[in-house]
């Protein structure tokens, strides 16, 4: 089993927090929403893995994928 996760920014007490899919612990925690991002996007592209940041209502904002795209856009 792989151990790649998708990186989820989410909201959290002490600000934003990057957390793989499924993991109980952050990975990291930032005090602005930014630098979360940015780490979450450098792990995604590192694992291969797919960014998904949520508001502070929980809810998806966007997604950012970073895997091999089986739909890839025609251009």
């Amino acid at each position: 089993m792989s151990n790649k996760r998708n990186q989820h920014v989410v909201s959290h007490k002490d600000g934003w927090a990057v957390k793989g899919a499924g993991a109980d612990r952050a990975t990291a925690i930032f005090s602005t929403k930014a630098p979360a991002v940015d780490k979450g996007r450098e792990i995604a592209k590192s694992q291969g893995t797919e960014l998904v940041v949520h508001g502070r209502n929980g809810q998806i904002q966007t997604k950012d994928s970073h895997g091999k795209d089986p739909f890839p856009p025609k251009g």
